[in-house]
């Protein structure tokens, strides 16, 4: 049973609050308004991440920016050059860095929080907060990384003489998306890893294979038109077009893929949440 409950030091007088917590039957609500209470804590928890990940390496925060640039000339060469993929009109280097931005912070977010509640077990086990916490700050983390990596991709456009049109104000919608998706997948993952622990072996598999299913080296203009809103239910499809719409300037409008996308990325979230918490209640025995 991972009932918590809160009992005062002193004796109960008038006024005093008895605070007791106890495990949720069924659908339980989201209860969102306990994040903002505990702000503070998911303000560390994100902090703590940070540090942690390139406490005690050569290149610190360079990582950030090696990853998806190494990424990018093996595509270059191997796809760009030899293989001819199309790319829009657009160098294929720009196209597929422009992509692995998005990509990388929802990639590394997703495997984070799917191992979040286990890597904290003793945090979930002793004190009572809202475990959403958990999951989110490890998403959220990426978020430096993410900035470090788009300073690069504005560089390779002045390289490439390619200019930021008014179109880069979309850009934080298309970056909220990607959080929103990278968040869904990584609560309904983070879930199923205290109860089944295999799932960390399915990760993995998974990244790999969704990257493949997302226009990352490819544009979605290969797919017929009729092909494409479906094709945008992947919620990634709909982050790495838009993301290029925005800060390329790409001559392809993403609608259709961006409309399937927003509604597969809510879907996921929403659902996630409700799951989350239904299974919360079992994590404290369990992880």
């Amino acid at each position: 049973m991972s009932a918590v409950v809160e009992i005062p030091h002193r004796p109960v007088t008038a006024g005093t609050t008895v605070l007791r917590l106890r495990p949720a039957q069924g659908w339980a609500p989201l209860r969102l308004g306990e994040l903002w209470e505990y702000r503070e804590l998911l303000y560390f928890l994100v902090w703590r991440d940070v540090k942690v990940r390139y406490k005690q390496t050569a290149l610190g925060a360079a990582w950030a920016i090696l990853q998806p640039l190494c990424t990018m000339l093996v595509f270059s060469l191997f796809l760009g050059r030899l293989a001819k993929m199309p790319s829009d009109g657009i160098p294929y280097p720009l196209f597929t860095y422009a992509a692995l931005v998005p990509w990388t912070f929802f990639a590394t977010g997703l495997s984070q929080a799917s191992d979040s509640l286990v890597g904290n077990a003793n945090l979930v086990r002793k004190v009572y907060f809202p475990r959403l916490a958990v999951p989110i700050g490890a998403t959220l983390a990426g978020i430096v990384d993410l900035l470090l990596a788009t300073v690069v991709l504005v560089g390779m456009e002045l390289y490439y003489g390619w200019a930021l049109t008014p179109r880069v104000l979309w850009m934080p919608l298309f970056l909220l998306l990607c959080l929103a998706t990278s968040l869904g997948a990584g609560l309904w993952l983070s879930a199923l890893n205290v109860h089944f622990r295999d799932v960390k072996y399915v990760v993995p598999f998974l990244i790999q294979f969704w990257m493949f299913a997302t226009p990352i080296v490819y544009p979605s203009s290969l797919l017929p038109q009729r092909w494409r809103s479906v094709y945008g239910l992947n919620p990634m499809a709909g982050v790495v077009e838009g993301f290029r719409w925005s800060m390329l300037n790409s001559h392809y409008s993403p609608g259709p893929v961006i409309a399937g996308s927003a509604a597969a990325a809510l879907v996921m979230l929403v659902g996630g949440l409700f799951i989350f918490r239904r299974m919360e209640r079992t994590f404290a025995d369990l992880v």
